[in-house]
């Protein structure tokens, strides 16, 4: 995620608003103790979904890929007390990180963390989303979205992150880079929805369904 200029990263960072000490601290005991740490959202990635979820009006929140827990309790902030959101999450140590991080948060309480893969855990859900994040493995990603795309409400929105790949998406050359480019050109001809590709750090594609 290093073809953005550094310094443009950094001011983007520093005119963002601050996250919080809970997410602070998140984030710098992600960096201690998680293997490959820069997965973690951050403040300008997590500020963004907070907002949009904010717009959308969001009640309930399904996320693919939880982590350390960062962009769960981020898009937790903007939802209502009665809101929910769901994160998926195979991983026995990002489990117990994130849940030791959910259970110190007044947000905590709106989250429901379920363990397994993901395409599992979503057969098991029912009613609809307003919201969904996909930030997970990237050779699932069209497996991911159609298996989400109908439990959006209509306008609802789906936000899928690492959609530019460090710029490897322009000579697609493994299997994740294969994979997120078909993503992207899956979406981009799908006439159920209306998408925008942002460069927000390692590509962000916003995703709305339109029926």
């Amino acid at each position: 995620m290093d073809f953005i200029d550094e310094k443009i990263e950094e001011y983007a960072y520093q005119h963002t608003s601050e996250e919080g000490e809970l997410l602070r601290r998140l984030e710098e005991e992600t960096y201690e103790k998680l293997e490959i740490p820069h997965m973690t959202t951050g403040r300008v990635e997590a500020t963004l979904l907070k907002l949009l979820a904010r717009l959308v009006g969001a009640r309930r929140i399904l996320e693919i890929g939880t982590f350390g827990g960062y962009s769960a309790l981020s898009m937790a902030e903007a939802l209502p007390q009665e809101g929910a959101l769901v994160t998926c999450e195979m991983d026995p140590v990002a489990i117990a990180f994130a849940q030791k991080y959910f259970s110190q948060s007044p947000h905590g309480k709106k989250i429901t963390l379920l363990e397994g893969p993901a395409l599992d855990s979503i057969k098991t859900l029912t009613g609809t989303f307003d919201m969904a994040f996909i930030d997970a493995d990237k050779v699932n990603y069209c497996n991911y979205y159609e298996a989400i795309l109908p439990l959006i409400r209509q306008g609802g929105l789906i936000a899928v992150d690492n959609v530019l790949w460090s710029g490897r998406v322009l000579d697609p050359k493994d299997e994740s880079d294969k994979a997120i480019h078909q993503f992207n050109e899956r979406v981009v001809q799908d006439n159920r929805v209306e998408s925008v590709l942002l460069t927000v750090r390692d590509g962000l594609n916003c995703i709305v369904k339109n029926c």
